[in-house]
Formats: structure tokens, C-alpha cells, sequence
């Protein structure tokens, strides 16, 4: 994670002491060796579908869970699975969410494939699909056929430089609305919708707000991210998923015995107050928001947005736009069905799912996000 001033005055004010020399300051300075390394691998495999795959792998998903499998055994062909180890099962029951991720692996892996001369043909759920779960059935059979005429995805140029920007954003910045509608141009499925208008801003500022509050204050849902806390560069290194608190700001605190997860859940601690002051801060400083809407809801289209949203963020980082998920009020346990209903009243209030809803703004540039390797991903290869 980025270390913003914002942060470093959050950890003054909580009396962590920074040691600059020394064997300490070594050690809050290092970086994650190998969880990053897939960012610099992409593209360098010789073999198509690997090198598709390479790519692919970067794509947005939910709490950076990573949720793919791939099997190569069939030539020519990948045959997408789901990995049940991977699903958020308290804050994304019937695993919508994390099917919208595997469609944005499928149309990064589309764009990728093209760059190399390859059209895809893909058929989703060949084995057929439940709205209840996600199972062991196929998520998608994908053959690479080789198409020296395939179109090349200029969207694809921003792949490494896309991130999810979970920092405050600048709030003298405002963002134009001819930004907004830009975003919406590149979508080919869903129905887009945005604002940047001050009205619609305030609504979603504090919903958003609401949605996330929830969240953490609801027990089961919130010990499910904190179950997946990487804290440090050891245990990002150990498991590349999840949510990365490292970099100097999480070393010092985790050495200084300020950050765990114990402090984490501990609601009268400096670690859970800080933490609760960020995320709030992310909401609060929306300076823009967009969505996406649905008049169905079956796997196939949770993948086709899938490949909506991983475009628009693409898009949005080719304006130089931060663009940060706030899906909290679309997810469907029980204790968020206030602010379920709140969005679908005003968004879709003649039937539809709306899908995905994120913040944009102006903010600093963050880091990559953690990545387990490829061969990691691969079975039956």
C-alpha cells in the first residue's frame, strides 16, 4: 500500500516511533520480494495461452482474492474454473461478485491474446451454471485461433499502469463530465450510468459511507476481510491475496506491536479508529461516481460486466482518473439490505440489478497489488 502524509500523521498521532538507521529502519523499508514479480513477467512466456495468462492474471477482483483456475490440458484451449478456496462467502453469498472478476480475467485475456495474432472464442458455462453458487463446473471454455486480422484493443496499452486507488482524492480536482461520459463510450454490454454533479455526489458520498460502516460494524462480514489481512512483506510474500497492508507505514506499526489483527477488531483500539477514519475518507472525498446496470442477472452477464468494468477502468486510467470500487451497498447478506434497496430505487427503480458502483476522482498513484505466480493458477496443464 501507498504510505500518504495523510497515513504517516496516523501514525504520529499514534505514537509509533520511526526509526530511520539502524537494523529497524532496514526492515520497515523492504518491500515484498516476490508478490509483485508477476507485474514484471507479463508477456514473457513463450507458449500463447501462458503468455494470455500472464496478463490476464492482473485483472481487478474482489479483496484481491484471485478467485481462477486454468486448465491446459485440452491443446489450443484454456478451460476456466472458479477456485472455491477463493470465495467471500459472508459479503458475497451467491459469489456474483467474484464471477464479475472472472469476466474481467476473460477480457483481459481476450485483449492479450489479440496483441499476439489470437482471436477467442469463448463459451461461457458449457456445462451449465446455478444462480445459487458457483460449483465446480467450468466457468468458460476458451480456444485461442490464430487471426492475423483480429483487432487490436487500445485499451490494453493501460494494463500496467491500472490500479484500484483505495487513497483519499483531491478535492480541488473536480472531474469534468465530459470524463464521465468518456468512460461510458468504451462499455459494450451493461448500461452505464455516472455524475459528477454535487447533488448526486453528496447522495452517494454518504450511502457509500453508510454501506461501508455496515459492513465493518456487522461481525461475520468484517472478520471475513480481516481474515484476509496481509500484514507485511513476510506474509504478502506467504499469500499474494487478499488485502496488502505493507510498505514502511505497516511495517513500523505491526514491529512497534501497533497494527494485528487482534487490534484490528478491537473497536476501542488506534489501529481500528484509524483504519475506520481512512475507509471513510475514501467515501467522503468522491469527487464523481459510476455504475453499471443490468436488466438480468445470470452468470453470463456477471461475466459480460466483468468485461465492462475491467474497460472502464482501463479507461479511467488512460484520463489519469483514480477509480476505486465501492460495491459494499450492492452486496447481498442480509444486513445490507437498507442500502441494497437505496441503490436499486434510485438507479433501477423499473427492475435491473445494478452491478458495480465506484468512486472517481483525482488522488496519488498507487502501488501494484499483490500477485500469486502463474504457475500457481495453472492444474491439469
Amino acid at each position: 500500500m501507498t504510505v500518504t502524509r495523510r497515513k504517516m500523521m496516523f501514525l504520529v498521532g499514534g505514537g509509533a516511533v520511526l526509526a530511520a538507521a539502524g537494523g529497524f529502519g532496514l526492515a520497515v523499508s523492504r518491500r515484498p520480494q516476490s508478490a509483485y514479480l508477476p507485474w514484471s513477467q507479463a508477456g514473457s512466456y513463450s507458449e500463447p495461452r501462458m503468455r494470455a495468462l500472464s496478463w490476464a492474471l492482473l485483472a481487478p477482483n474482489p479483496h484481491n482474492r484471485q478467485p481462477w483456475l486454468a486448465d491446459l490440458s485440452e491443446d489450443g484451449v484454456i478451460t476456466l474454473l472458479a477456485d472455491k478456496d477463493r470465495l467471500l462467502p459472508q459479503t458475497d453469498p451467491f459469489h456474483r461478485q467474484i464471477t464479475i472478476g472472472l469476466g474481467c480475467f476473460v477480457e483481459l485475456l481476450r485483449m492479450a491474446a489479440a496483441e499476439d495474432g489470437y482471436r477467442v472464442a469463448s463459451t461461457l458455462f458449457p456445462e451449465g451454471s446455478s444462480t445459487a453458487a458457483l460449483d465446480d463446473r467450468p466457468v468458460a471454455r476458451l480456444t485461442f485461433i490464430a487471426d492475423p486480422k483480429v483487432a487490436r484493443d487500445p485499451l490494453f496499452a493501460e494494463v500496467l499502469h491500472r490500479r484500484s486507488l483505495k487513497e483519499p482524492f483531491d478535492l480541488a480536482r473536480p472531474v469534468a463530465a465530459e470524463r464521465v461520459a468518456e468512460l461510458g463510450a468504451v462499455v459494450g454490454h451493461a448500461r452505464f450510468g455516472g455524475s459528477v454533479e454535487p447533488g448526486d455526489v453528496a447522495f452517494w458520498r454518504a450511502l457509500t459511507r453508510e454501506a461501508l460502516k455496515i459492513e465493518v460494524e456487522t461481525s461475520h462480514t468484517y472478520r471475513e476481510s480481516v481474515d484476509l489481512f496481509r500484514i507485511g512483506r513476510h506474509e504478502v510474500d506467504a499469500n499474494p491475496d487478499g488485502i496488502d497492508f505493507s510498505g514502511p507505514l505497516f511495517e513500523t506499526l505491526r514491529l512497534t506491536g501497533q497494527f494485528s489483527r487482534e487490534h484490528a477488531t478491537n473497536t476501542t483500539s488506534f489501529a481500528y479508529k484509524s483504519g475506520m477514519d481512512a475507509v471513510f475518507a475514501n467515501a467522503d472525498t468522491a469527487m464523481g461516481h459510476v455504475w453499471l446496470i443490468t436488466p438480468d442477472n445470470t452468470r453470463e452477464t456477471q461475466i459480460a460486466v466483468g468485461a465492462d468494468w475491467l474497460r472502464v477502468n482501463l479507461a479511467a486510467t488512460a484520463r489519469g482518473l483514480g477509480f476505486h470500487p465501492l460495491s459494499q451497498a450492492l452486496q447481498e447478506f442480509p444486513e445490507m439490505q437498507g442500502p441494497f434497496r437505496a441503490v436499486h430505487d434510485r438507479l433501477a427503480p423499473d427492475g435491473g440489478t445494478v452491478q458495480m458502483l465506484a468512486r472517481i476522482g483525482y488522488g496519488p498513484q498507487a502501488g501494484q497489488s499483490p500477485r500469486w505466480p502463474l504457475e500457481s493458477r495453472i492444474v491439469h496443464a
